[in-house]
């Protein structure tokens, strides 16, 4: 109120008839009055937007913001919805599963997962760290389609903390967000079946499940040797004789709490990842947890540069013909 009185006493020189006819709109307190008379007030001839219309607008602005405030997050993992039921046989899921994998560890494994669910997990996680390529936009969309037909969830992780700690985008959190956002729009348009798609930003689940997520970390990150984790650091397009900063030493114990955090019965990542999946059914022995995730991991789309042993990137050459197709 004080600082309400101190503006009324410097406006003393506005109009008595703009102050009138502001209080008119707004009698309820002397307060919309000394507001009503600062210079960027609008004229008594434009009506304020009464209390019914503020509210709407409020609401309209807060369902077009994603991902600001953590505290009103709702995990995701907790979403109630119909799942697309599998109408194939248990031998035609079990050989249409497989197909999208070079390796599968282990047969039997998926067998009784199939015989005891109709809906099982199977997660990947993706950097959003630029342009899209190939075996990224064709080939995910194709694997994904196979999974959901054979009646799996599909959990994308959206992994925007771990581009962060890899260095992706400059590390800029917000040009993360960006690219995570075209990476998804480009998959609904290649014609990936989004019935049973779930996609799960990493920074708003780890936010909204902290405790839980963070003990997962810390005991999987006790229970191995620096070595051992150093081993994994490949999965992030390192070499083992890299220099790497601390950050990206958390990396591969993150990655395998994602495992258990998103409850996969299946993680179905590249062969690339491989050494962090095993990292995870190791943790299972270690903890006694009887049923390990499969390890389905699928082929590397081969490169079109000679020796390149798969296609990470879009190269100049590449880049201006892959520009004009996707516009």
């Amino acid at each position: 109120m004080q600082a309400l009185n101190l503006n009324k006493d410097k406006e003393e020189g506005t109009s008595s008839s703009l102050s009138s006819s502001s209080s008119s709109l707004c009698p309820s307190s002397s307060s919309s009055s000394s507001m009503a008379t600062s210079k960027n007030s609008p004229s008594s001839s434009v009506p304020l937007p009464n209390s019914t219309t503020s509210t709407t607008t409020t609401k309209k602005k807060s369902t077009t913001t994603e991902h600001d405030d953590s505290s009103s997050y709702v995990s995701q993992l907790k979403e109630v919805r119909e799942w697309r039921k599998s109408t194939l046989s248990h031998a035609e899921r079990f050989a249409l599963i497989k197909s999208v994998g070079e390796e599968c560890l282990k047969d039997e494994d998926l067998s009784a997962l199939l015989d005891k669910k109709d809906h099982p997990i199977c997660y990947d996680g993706f950097e959003p760290s630029g342009r899209m390529h190939i075996a990224q936009g064709v080939l995910r969309v194709l694997n994904v389609n196979k999974l959901t037909e054979a009646g799996c969830i599909f959990r994308f992780w959206v992994a925007d903390w771990f581009a962060m700690l890899n260095n992706k985008m400059g590390g800029d959190l917000k040009k993360i967000r960006k690219v995570g956002k075209y990476m998804i729009e480009i998959w609904k348009a290649a014609g990936m079946n989004m019935d049973n798609v779930q996609f799960l930003w990493a920074s708003d689940e780890i936010n909204a499940n902290s405790d839980q997520y963070w003990t997962l970390v810390m005991d999987i990150a006790r229970r191995n040797t620096l070595k051992r984790i150093h081993r994994c650091c490949t999965i992030m397009g390192r070499k083992e004789e890299d220099e790497m900063s601390a950050a990206q030493m958390m990396y591969p114990c993150m990655q395998c709490a994602d495992v258990f955090y998103l409850k996969a019965d299946i993680c179905q990542l590249g062969m690339d990842q491989r050494k962090v999946n095993m990292l995870a059914r190791e943790y299972c022995d270690e903890k006694k947890i009887k049923h390990k995730p499969v390890i389905l991991s699928h082929h590397m789309l081969m490169g079109l540069k000679q020796g390149q042993e798969k296609n990470e990137q879009v190269r100049p050459r590449f880049r201006d013909f892959h520009g004009r197709f996707c516009r």
